[in-house]
């Protein structure tokens, strides 16, 4: 038996040498399982978060999609996120998340932010692109906004140090900012994406922001076959909404990733239209 398979081995090794390798197309997403039921997390949240959930639940209906939803009722108002959410999070590893109004000024801290922090979810992604039959100012957009999600402006920490003076900090770790940047080089790397552009404003926080800058430089090192190069937040908008096209992945701290993802979701149909997620990796 082994000296009858011996020709068809050497001929299957022959041929697989001489014909060239085809890339197939990654994802950073884990490949589906089995193909059973899967729980997936569900809080519609406030605002238009219920429309946009449940058109992605009769999506699914309509495919026939292996889920259900655990739905939970969250809404920005609330002191905290519940227990059994967060629980709920962690079991089920996925979550469709409508967005938790944030009350202006006093009140409660952001339920986003919360949750955030509570499941170290230090990865923000969305994928601004065009969309056929949503007709735009700009073509050929395809940007992927990856943004630190757990520290910067967005930590928190902030008091009033006399009546009329409040004092806002604003965290940069080397810890946070190297993780994010391998994030960002391993998604392109991938994802045969081409370039990683880091947005900054150390030309004013030079300790901070050039702390950023630095873990990113390191992190390019490893990465030679894709293109890095760097740009100031504010002449990055000028450039995101005269010729967007020349970015691909964007690598950010907390604050200014926010704007520039929406920015350039805004640039390609509408953040209601584009695809994100927080992660943890």
């Amino acid at each position: 038996m082994a000296r009858r398979s011996m020709p068809v081995l050497k001929h299957l090794l022959t041929s697989s040498s001489s014909t060239p390798t085809l890339r197939r197309s990654v994802t950073y997403m884990p490949r589906p399982g089995d193909g059973a039921p899967r729980p997936v997390t569900l809080i519609p949240g406030d605002g238009i978060g219920p429309l946009v959930t449940n058109a992605v639940e009769q999506v699914m209906e309509a495919m026939h999609a292996p889920v259900y939803f655990e739905k939970y009722d969250i809404h920005g108002d609330m002191m905290r996120v519940p227990s059994e959410v967060i629980e709920s999070i962690k079991k089920n590893k996925v979550c469709l998340k409508g967005g938790l109004a944030t009350p202006m000024g006093g009140g409660v801290s952001s339920l986003n932010v919360q949750l955030r922090k509570e499941l170290d979810l230090y990865a923000s992604l969305v994928n601004c692109f065009n969309l056929q039959g949503l007709p735009t100012r700009h073509e050929n957009v395809d940007i992927v906004v990856i943004r630190e999600n757990t520290e910067g402006e967005y930590a928190g920490l902030e008091h009033e140090v006399v009546p009329g003076v409040v004092e806002s900090l604003k965290v940069i770790t080397k810890f946070c900012s190297e993780r994010i940047a391998k994030y960002a080089f391993e998604y392109a790397y991938l994802n045969n994406r081409k370039k990683v552009t880091a947005v900054h404003k150390a030309n004013i926080m030079k300790l901070a922001d050039g702390l950023f800058l630095e873990s990113c430089r390191e992190v390019a090192t490893k990465y030679p076959g894709i293109k890095y190069n760097e740009i100031i937040v504010d002449n990055c908008c000028m450039q995101l909404v005269s010729k967007p096209e020349q970015f691909d992945v964007m690598v950010t701290p907390n604050l200014y990733g926010n704007l520039i993802a929406n920015t350039a979701a805004g640039i390609a149909g509408g953040t209601g239209v584009m695809p994100g997620g927080n992660l943890w990796i």
